[in-house]
């Protein structure tokens, strides 16, 4: 039998602290979503002042990117190069801001954020995972 790494409570919360460091660091309003590479939600946190529809966007972004293996931006950048037959597939979240959490050559989850410009999403995002190590 295969083994893989998992996220732990302890790394979610780790990069749930990182993230919203980051977002208050640069007074972002943003939701921070975390999922596991089944693009389930294991956390999410609103920071105060950010819109309630970010609490739907930032898991979206996350569970794309995680079930995906790789940034939500890329679908972002392929539906507006002209790739629109996309939008049809079922995934939510096809936008900047969600950053899958590779480690070993697997993909352990991703963080989504929303609530800002969609490059500093991202920023939030990496911050979370850099808190990994």
């Amino acid at each position: 039998m295969k083994t893989k790494p998992y996220l732990s409570l302890e790394d979610v919360k780790r990069m749930a602290t990182a993230a919203e460091a980051e977002a208050t660091r640069n007074q972002w309003a943003v939701t921070i979503a975390i999922v596991d590479d089944g693009g389930h939600l294991l956390w999410l946190q609103r920071l105060d002042g950010a819109a309630p529809m970010t609490a739907m966007i930032a898991p979206g972004k996350a569970r794309s990117s995680a079930i995906g293996r790789k940034e939500s931006k890329g679908y972002e950048d392929m539906i507006n190069g002209g790739r629109t037959a996309y939008l049809s597939v079922p995934v939510d979240g096809l936008l900047e801001g969600g950053v899958p959490i590779m480690a070993d050559g697997h993909c352990l989850g991703a963080v989504g954020v929303s609530g800002v410009k969609s490059t500093e999403d991202a920023q939030v995002a990496r911050a979370a995972i850099a808190a990994l190590g």
